[in-house]
Order: C-alpha cells, then structure tokens, then sequence
C-alpha cells in the first residue's frame, strides 16, 4: 500500500463515510437552533432552579451553538457558575456529529450518562460559594462605563451593519445580542473587531459564502453514495469507475480550502458566528456548510493519522501494525482514560473530532471517548476564556474531575462480565428501536 493510496483512501473515508452524514445531521440541528435558541435562552434565564437542567439540555445539542451562548450569561447574573458547568460538561462540540454519523447508539448512551453528570455536579458546584468569589473578581477588573464607551468608540461598526443589511434583518442602528448588550465588556472581549466572519468582500467571503451551495451539492451526491456504502455496495464499482474516491477525494479537498478560507484551526464556531446563525437561515445554511468541512477536514487527520501510524508500527506491514495497536489498546487501557480526559483540556473541537476519529477505528476504547466526551469544553470554552481566564480555568479543572472519575468507572464495569452483557444486549436493543 502506497503513501498515496493511503491518502486517497483517507480522503474517500473521511467524506463519504462520515462527512456527508455529518453534513446532514448540521442541517437538521441547525435549522433547530435557529428557530429555538432564543426560546432556550429565555427559558434558562426564567427558570433558575431548573437552570442546570437547562444547560445540560443546551449542552447536548450536537455543536458548540447552545452552550456558546450560556457562556456570557453568568456574567450577567443570569445564571448560576453551576449552569456553565452543566453545559459543558454535557456539551461534546462538533465531535458529536462524528458519533451520531459513525456510532449513534454510543452517542446515545454516552448523552444519557453525561447528562446525569452534568445535572448533579452542576448542583454540587452552586452548593459552594465558588461562583460568588469568580463573579466578585471579575467585577473588580470590569471597565468603568467611561472607559468602555471611549473602546467601543474606536471599533467600527458598518462591517456588523453591512452583514445584517445582507441578510435582510430589520436593522435601526442597534446591533442585537444574545445574552449581552452592544458596548458592554462581553461585547467589546467577543466580537470586535467582528470574530467569526470574513471581510466583506474579500475572495475567502466569497469562496465560503458562494462556494457553500456547490460545497452542499456534493454532499447530496455523497449522501448518495455513502448510504449505497452502508448497503455494503461497492460505490467504484458503478457506471462511472471509481466514482466514490473521486467524489470522496474532491469532497475532502474542497472540505480542506472551505477551512482555510474560513481561517479556522482548532476553533470552529464563535460566539459572533452563533449570533448570525440564529438571526438568518441564509446564515446557517452558508456557515453550516463550514461547520461540515471543519469536521470533514478533521476527520480526514485522524484517519490518516491512524493508517500512517498503523504502516509506521508494523514496519509497512497493515496487518501487523493493527496486531500491535490490538496488543498495545489492551495493555494501556486505564491510561487510555487520561489520555481521554487529557486531549479534553485542549480548547476548540479539532483535536477533540481527530480523538473520535480515532475511535471509530477502533483505537480508543468506550470508557475513554466518555472521558473525553464529558471532559472537553468544544469551542463553548472560548468565549469563557476571552471574558474571564480564571473562570474558564476553574470550568475546565471542574469538568475534568468527573471525566476521569466516571470515565474510570465505566471502564472498570466494561470488564465486568455482567455489564459487558447489559451493555451489548442494551445496543442491540436500541438497534432494533433505530
């Protein structure tokens, strides 16, 4: 097997087997979230028993755009520190469409158990004064309303304008927010000058914008396909020869330009992005489309990651590069959990898309893709660093905790006999349910 056999095999995998199912899944919770993200933030904000509740719900959500914006809110007293934990704990970033696409009943069952988690350590959290002492800091360091008048005075404005003008949304001079107010520090630390979205007029915002309705058009193609792949049909076989890699290597390519033109790496959604999403459709059709070739690109690095390692460790022998890492996921189990927890702490969903990526080839065990499910912050963690640091320190220290601890607890109940049983006969039954 050739280095660009391997490529072109990765390239092929990483489009047709989960990014075109990946796209479809964003669609579907894209268009959710643009019809209901003001309606949760509502809700959350009203119901302050509840609220932990809540952001775990919103923390679910496949995506970073429901636990981005809880995120300024506890800045604004409108939720408890204990919410913003809930959410991120629950929340597994654009990693989730990986799992929905490639193990939905993993996915399942992973949500259901860290939803209970997210619940019951964001109680534990608003049980102590830990929130109090972060808001009084951060107060303490605030801008004085003179100082941050002078800022947003300095910043301009039309490029927001000029956006929401494009997009046909009534606009009389005052830009509209979720969870703060234009001029405020949460404004000035997560928007100018206008994060998330290209230059008006320049050859990325055009690529992305324009380019986003071809870019759909070969995921319906390779939606196409890859449901013929699940049929265990052989897509290079067809009329045209070789018809799935070369969609599936073109989808990848194009996956990878859509990033770059983006000027994304490891973060893929923001707060600003999040924001123009829910205020148009025509936004989250065009960023949505981005949001796919974030993934795709990704998934494309672990995939190609783990056959170049594979190669690497079986002295360009597959089968026993595979033999190795069989060997090695059997003597490194418990320290795979770490590892989980570990990949977690890294802010933004790429390095979070390549661990799952990996799973799916079978490298990392269930106990340690949990671990890192409930230890990982996505791209929500962003706009908790740019508003606060020592509140997105505690958040990630916090969430870690219960990561390891859980993710050590399922671990040892999968070499249980019993469980392992309970376990199996549990996917089998979801399905027959699916």
């Amino acid at each position: 097997m050739s280095l660009l056999d391997i490529i072109l095999g990765s390239a092929e995998s990483a489009f047709l087997e989960v990014g075109v199912f990946v796209g479809a899944v964003l669609l579907l919770f894209g268009y959710i979230n643009y019809k209901k993200s003001g309606s949760f933030i509502a809700a959350i904000q009203r119901s302050k028993s509840w609220q932990p509740v809540i952001g775990a719900l919103l923390g679910l959500t496949p995506g970073c755009g429901g636990a981005i914006f809880v995120m300024p809110l506890f800045f604004k007293k409108a939720v408890s520190f204990g919410t913003v934990v809930a959410t991120l704990i629950a929340t597994m970033g654009d990693s989730a469409f990986v799992i929905i696409a490639s193990h939905p009943l993993q996915y399942i069952m992973i949500s259901v158990i860290s939803f209970i988690v997210a619940i019951l350590t964001g109680y534990a959290v608003d049980r102590t004064s830990l929130g109090d002492r972060l808001l009084e800091s951060y107060n303490r360091k605030k801008n004085s309303k003179e100082s941050l008048k002078e800022k947003h005075a300095k910043y301009d404005h039309t490029k927001h304008h000029e956006i929401i003008h494009k997009m046909n949304v009534e606009d009389e001079g005052v830009i509209s927010h979720i969870g703060h107010q234009e001029g405020d520090d949460i404004d000035i630390s997560l928007h100018h000058n206008l994060k998330g979205h290209q230059e008006l007029g320049t050859f990325s915002y055009h690529f992305t914008h324009k380019g986003s309705y071809f870019y759909w058009g070969f995921i319906f193609v390779g939606l196409i396909l890859g449901i013929m792949l699940l049929a265990q049909q052989d897509v290079n076989t067809l009329f045209i020869p070789n018809l799935g890699l070369i969609i599936g290597t073109v989808g990848t390519l194009f996956s990878i330009l859509m990033m770059l033109m983006g000027k994304k790496f490891l973060q893929d959604d923001t707060h600003e992005e999040a924001e123009l999403k829910a205020m148009s459709l025509k936004e989250t059709f065009i960023h949505n489309a981005q949001d796919t070739a974030f993934v795709v690109t990704w998934v494309f690095v672990g995939f190609l990651a783990y056959e170049l390692l594979v190669l690497l460790l079986g002295g360009g022998n597959y089968l026993v590069g595979e033999q190795m890492i069989e060997t090695a996921l059997l003597a490194t189990g418990v320290l795979s959990i770490i590892i989980g927890a570990s990949v977690g702490l890294i802010p933004g969903c790429g390095p979070q898309i390549i661990f799952v990526a990996l799973f799916t080839r079978g490298l990392v065990p269930f106990a340690a893709l949990f671990a890192n499910a409930v230890s990982q912050d996505g791209d929500a963690l962003m706009p908790l660093l740019a508003i606060d640091r020592p509140s997105a320190l505690w958040a990630t220290i916090i969430t870690t905790i219960p990561a390891i601890l859980f993710g050590l607890a399922i671990y040892w109940l999968e070499l249980n006999t019993v469980f392992g049983s309970i376990f199996h006969t549990s996917l089998e039954y979801l399905r027959g349910l699916l």
